[in-house]
């Protein structure tokens, strides 16, 4: 667990009490968690060229907007906790396992795939969203991780490392059926239901969005930039827009601190767009079923540097 998440900091030198900056103006900041609900921080590794993170997705949106899960560290256990939006309260605990790595909900609402870390494999499993923790056991053996359904929860998209490389796989839920289609990571499904956002590695080491019709085998950059590294895209609701976690040069003096932010563009790659600026780590974003909010897991807000859930209403102007 260690290597992924942990519930605060990991510089105390930085300031994360205020809630928002002055390049942030106009856009309204919502805590939706406490202290109590243990939100894991995914992990962040810095060196003078830029910096890593932990790129699974780890918060999404019940299908009818009333709820949000997110993973949470307890008693020295990952696990899936859902928390209702409206009434708020204490979260509900959603999986019973050791070392839950990233989750996300079927788009009708009544499964959750998740994987978990079990020694030197993360396996995907099944179980349902609102009852019990039975699981149905999808893959075996392998490093397969960043599960999520197709649009017509027939199949689950995930990615598997393997010795030479990182590739998108599916898995059939009615045939049992394994099919491998292109190198990359974190999938995510595109409206036209044949083609998948995914990131994959260039030449400089930074981590680009792109586009992939896996029936034509057509393919095709998005976002990709030298310096900046990009993870985790997020398809909007309407289809417009893609969400994603990118890096950012924050200048201190004679030295340059590099940040996580939230970013948005078109789906073609225009109007790319850096939303957040604060020196808190801002990670794991995910639309509200409406596409007016943005929730994602940050320390801003807390002095000491605690994790939490925000709402951050969506403005480009």
């Amino acid at each position: 667990m260690a290597a992924f998440f942990s519930v605060t900091a990991y510089s105390q030198q930085v300031d994360y009490s205020v809630v928002s900056v002055p390049e942030e103006s106009g856009v309204d900041f919502t805590m939706l968690t406490s202290k109590n609900d243990y939100v894991c921080m995914p992990m962040v590794t810095r060196n003078r060229k830029g910096l890593n993170w932990y790129t699974n997705k780890i918060i999404d949106v019940s299908s009818d907007g009333s709820k949000i899960a997110f993973l949470a560290m307890r008693g020295q256990t990952t696990n899936v906790f859902v928390k209702d939006l409206v009434r708020q309260g204490a979260s509900v605990q959603r999986t019973n396992r050791r070392n839950v790595t990233d989750f996300s909900y079927s788009p009708d609402g009544r499964w959750i795939t998740f994987s978990e870390a079990t020694m030197n494999t993360n396996v995907i499993f099944q179980t349902d969203a609102n009852n019990g923790f039975i699981c149905r056991q999808i893959t075996n053996g392998f490093k397969d991780y960043s599960p999520m359904y197709s649009l017509d929860g027939k199949k689950i998209f995930f990615a598997r490392s393997e010795t030479a490389s990182t590739s998108i796989w599916s898995y059939d839920l009615k045939d049992n059926f394994l099919s491998s289609y292109m190198t990359g990571f974190n999938p995510c499904v595109m409206q036209d239901e044949n083609s998948l956002l995914c990131v994959r590695v260039n030449g400089f080491g930074k981590g680009e969005i792109w586009k992939v019709n896996y029936l034509t085998g057509v393919e095709e950059c998005i976002v990709s930039d030298s310096e900046k590294s990009f993870s985790t895209p997020s398809l909007s609701p309407d289809g417009q827009w893609i969400l994603f976690v990118g890096s950012s040069a924050v200048p201190t003096g004679k030295s340059v601190y590099w940040n996580t932010d939230i970013y948005v563009c078109r789906v073609d790659g225009s109007h790319l767009t850096q939303l957040t600026y604060h020196v808190a780590e801002d990670l794991s974003p995910e639309w509200s079923r409406d596409g007016k909010y943005i929730y994602f897991i940050s320390q801003r807000g807390d002095s000491g540097g605690t994790a939490n859930i925000w709402r951050m209403t969506f403005v480009v102007l």
